[in-house]
């Protein structure tokens, strides 16, 4: 019986990859009431006051849990922005269903993201290009569009402004 416990909770865990969380250790951010001050840089720089959940997430490189994000079944027409510096990162052309559980997308806007090997070398963390903002992950070979690419964002992460709102 322990053993059928055991294997469940091994594939739970390697079905949830994304969620896994890496420990912030190379980039101390104090988090004030509407800014961000990186620790050592003297530098202060106006972002979007965060929430204690969205912090966890964007500052300290944590995980939504899957399946509870804002956009995961979003189809609207629009455009993806930073949370925390308001950086269009995302087209809504180029999001699809991957049934990961978090929004996936499948390119960024042109310098948008950056990417980082996360120290366990299995993954590939995707940053704001603009603010460093914690977004997910990015994976590749699976196959799932023609670009075998799948950005794997927390919701939280973003903002969407549908396409219609820049129109008036």
């Amino acid at each position: 019986m322990s053993y059928k416990i055991i294997t469940a909770v091994l594939i739970a865990a390697s079905l949830q990859a994304c969620s896994q969380q890496q420990p912030n250790t190379n980039n101390k951010t104090v988090t004030t009431m509407d800014s961000t001050k990186h620790a050592g840089s003297g530098k202060e720089s106006k972002y979007r006051k965060l929430t204690p959940e969205e912090e966890r997430v964007i500052v300290d490189k944590g995980t939504e849990a899957p399946f509870t994000g804002q956009y995961e079944k979003t189809t609207a027409k629009g455009t993806y922005v930073c949370k925390r510096c308001g950086a269009p990162l995302y087209k809504s052309d180029n999001k699809f269903d991957a049934h990961c559980g978090w929004p996936a997308f499948d390119d960024e806007i042109p310098g948008a993201v950056k990417r980082i090997p996360d120290p366990d070398g299995m993954r590939t963390e995707i940053e704001c290009a603009n603010c460093g903002a914690h977004l997910g992950h990015v994976f590749t070979g699976e196959g799932f569009t023609s670009t075998n690419t799948r950005h794997c964002v927390n919701s939280i992460s973003l903002v969407f402004i549908p396409a219609d709102s820049t129109k008036k």
